[in-house]
């Protein structure tokens, strides 16, 4: 079949399987017409909204989830990537309870946030570390941070990078084709009303894997820019891996101009590696930022690198708190990461993950779909594009029919996905084969469909 006649089929299950997974789903309807009067979208976080509603959660236990109708599912969501531990994992469960017990929160620094934030120093070869509450704040404080150090103003960021909901990183976050900009001059456009017009002025864009178009922003600029903040691996557009060279050049560029380097790993730390990209490609950025996976299913955030950096805090760079280091996140993170995320599980996640993006691949080319799997660790995707991605522009060329025909195909087969074509599954230490071979199956036969 052609790409027009596999596209054209895709449109026709969508629509049959959209209807199929409201008919599975009423309570869920009945509870967003509930939670619509008091939110927004009905949902607590605008990344949660789907049309026509959300599916709403219940429970989780292990490598599944329930939702309010009952229904269960082998859960590849994971919390946008939070949940390698799998739900209510026993050490994390443990954890928790004990610190419930002797106090939810102080404002007052316990042992149990000292031995985590010794625990992300040695995992993640950090000089010094602070906490935050989410992947946002961490971005936000890191970025005051270099701005402080550098007594510079500008913030560089990659084309289609999303680093959190604060002003200086809305900028160019999945743009759209026709307010995107040239290839020598991406536009810094606003993703959200409510930012201040002069901001645009503070944020600069460059693309990703193209360190010449880097070395010339910073050839003309380099004195006004404090930061580059950038995911080493790609991971709001799908996956998009680093070409070899690219980070060392990056990071050669930035010492050069004294800009300060930061890795957004808030998707890739103790997912794609025990210490996570900085590890797995061996480029050490200046800062890091940390989230979801690290507090082991527990709101928590963190950022840290260079001891001559991080004592900015002590010499006027403002970072404050109160929920800063919890005891109940502390602990979760804690156990996430010493009892839980071991050198074992990476390669139990490893090796789930690989048998996972094959059978995905080998689906692709029986069918001749015009897509690519990727496999990074317990992270991992399946993008509508026949060659993998080395950018945001390629992103766009993805064909976004064949997802929105996949994710209700997928949900009906009982595997819980994202809702959005630019994210990944996420595999935990409680998934097992019999797990991934069940989304190996609803995927093929999904190809199937749409080629048969």
């Amino acid at each position: 079949m052609t790409d027009d006649a596999i596209t054209a089929r895709a449109r026709e299950i969508a629509e049959r399987e959209a209807a199929t997974l409201l008919e599975r789903t009423p309570a869920s309807g009945r509870l967003y017409e509930r939670a619509s009067n008091v939110m927004p979208y009905g949902v607590a976080s605008s990344f949660q909204a789907n049309d026509p509603y959300p599916i709403y959660v219940r429970r989780g236990e292990g490598s599944r989830v329930w939702d309010v109708d009952d229904n269960q599912y082998v859960d590849f969501h994971g919390g946008f990537g939070t949940m390698a531990v799998g739900h209510a994992h026993p050490k994390v469960v443990e954890a928790v309870e004990r610190a419930a017990r002797t106090g939810t929160h102080f404002a007052a620094t316990t042992e149990t946030t000292v031995a985590l934030a010794e625990e992300l120093c040695r995992r993640f070869r950090l000089d010094q570390v602070r906490f935050t509450n989410s992947g946002t704040e961490a971005t936000m404080e890191a970025i005051r941070l270099a701005r402080g150090a550098t007594e510079r103003d500008v913030v560089l960021k990659i084309e289609g990078s999303y680093h959190g909901h604060h002003d200086a990183v809305m900028f160019s976050v999945v743009p759209n084709s026709d307010v995107i900009g040239g290839r020598e001059a991406p536009a810094s456009t606003p993703l959200s009303k409510g930012i201040p017009a002069d901001a645009v002025k503070q944020t600069l864009v460059v693309p990703f894997n193209d360190a010449e178009a880097l070395a010339r922003v910073l050839d003309d600029r380099g004195a006004e820019i404090a930061c580059l903040i950038m995911e080493p691996i790609m991971m709001n557009i799908g996956i998009v891996l680093p070409q070899p060279g690219y980070l060392e050049r990056v990071k050669d560029l930035c010492a050069k101009h004294g800009v300060v380097l930061i890795y957004d790993e808030v998707k890739s730390g103790a997912t794609v590696a025990p210490g996570g990209a900085s590890e797995r490609f061996g480029v050490q950025p200046d800062l890091s930022c940390f989230a979801k996976a690290v507090g082991g299913g527990a709101a928590l955030g963190a950022f840290g690198g260079r001891a001559d950096l991080m004592n900015e805090i002590t010499t006027g760079v403002a970072h404050m708190g109160t929920f800063n280091g919890n005891p109940l996140s502390a602990a979760a993170g804690l156990a996430a990461l010493t009892e839980v995320l071991t050198d074992d599980a990476y390669e139990y996640l490893d090796k789930l993950g690989t048998i996972l993006a094959e059978g995905c691949q080998r689906a692709i080319d029986d069918t001749g779909i015009a897509a690519h799997a990727v496999d990074l660790g317990c992270k991992g995707c399946v993008s509508y594009r026949r060659e993998p991605l080395t950018n945001y522009r390629d992103f766009l060329e993805c064909n976004v029919t064949l997802f929105e025909a996949s994710w209700p195909w997928m949900v009906n087969r009982g595997v819980f996905m994202t809702p959005g074509d630019e994210e990944q599954w996420t595999i935990s230490v409680q998934h097992s084969e019999t797990d991934v071979n069940l989304y190996i199956a609803a995927f093929t036969e999904l190809c199937q469909a749409l080629t048969g």
